[in-house]
């Protein structure tokens, strides 16, 4: 569904990913774990076209994507939940999902408000108060939401339990299993270890802007050493 192959990215002279190797695919959630600084985010931005490629390839159901602008990426079927959660904060949460609607793609699931409320029951009861009005956890699950919207076929997400209480954490998780349900493919940019074990079958763990390690996350989870080197501080 989704595969990086040789990827580099520049920031000036300083190279901030480097022949980066990833693929996701049709129905899977794949963990991309890292420090702070580690190149999680650009490596997701890269694949929406925020950032450019100085070299290598991003392919996205079969299409490249390198060198097209972000819209026509998200029109192609790839859905981005950026860090910062960024809401309209004057727009109701409803308003916010009208938003974010495109049409349904054949062969996958539509979502609309009234799905993603049963989804995210938390909107469906503050679905007429301003988005700048409700808590983190709240914007985060509507940011996920009005993504869903666009109907995607996958979905990137950068660290989305960051700052939430557990309650919501655990939210989090039982929405992102009913999104696989759905055969949406999913990378999850993280660095809370025990939140991504509970979503994601594969692993590549990024360091400095390089892909150190890939592997099934049972390994990863059995071997405390290669968690120590990688994600610990």
């Amino acid at each position: 569904m989704l595969s990086l192959r040789g990827l580099d990215v520049r920031y000036g002279r300083a190279q901030v990913l480097t022949n980066v190797d990833l693929e996701v695919g049709q129905g899977q959630v794949v963990a991309l774990l890292g420090r702070n600084g580690a190149g999680k985010s650009t490596l997701l931005r890269t694949v929406m076209g925020l950032l450019h490629a100085s070299a290598g390839q991003v392919a996205f159901d079969g299409r490249d994507l390198r060198g097209q602008e972000p819209y026509r990426i998200c029109r192609s079927g790839l859905g981005y939940v950026p860090e910062d959660r960024r809401v309209f904060t004057r727009l109701t949460v409803a308003e916010n999902l009208d938003a974010g609607r495109l049409p349904p793609r054949p062969g996958l699931p539509e979502w609309t408000p009234r799905r993603l409320y049963e989804i995210f029951p938390n909107l469906a009861e503050i679905r007429d108060r301003p988005g700048g009005q409700i808590s983190g956890g709240e914007q985060q699950m509507l940011t996920i939401a009005r993504t869903l919207m666009g109907n995607p076929a996958a979905v990137l997400l950068d660290e989305p339990s960051e700052g939430l209480a557990p309650r919501i954490v655990g939210q989090m998780t039982r929405m992102i299993g009913a999104l696989k349900e759905h055969g949406l493919s999913i990378l999850l940019a993280e660095q809370n270890l025990r939140f991504a074990s509970q979503v994601a079958e594969q692993v590549y763990v990024i360091e400095t802007g390089r892909i150190l390690w890939h592997g099934a996350m049972a390994d990863f989870l059995a071997d405390a050493d290669l968690q120590r080197s990688y994600l610990w501080v």
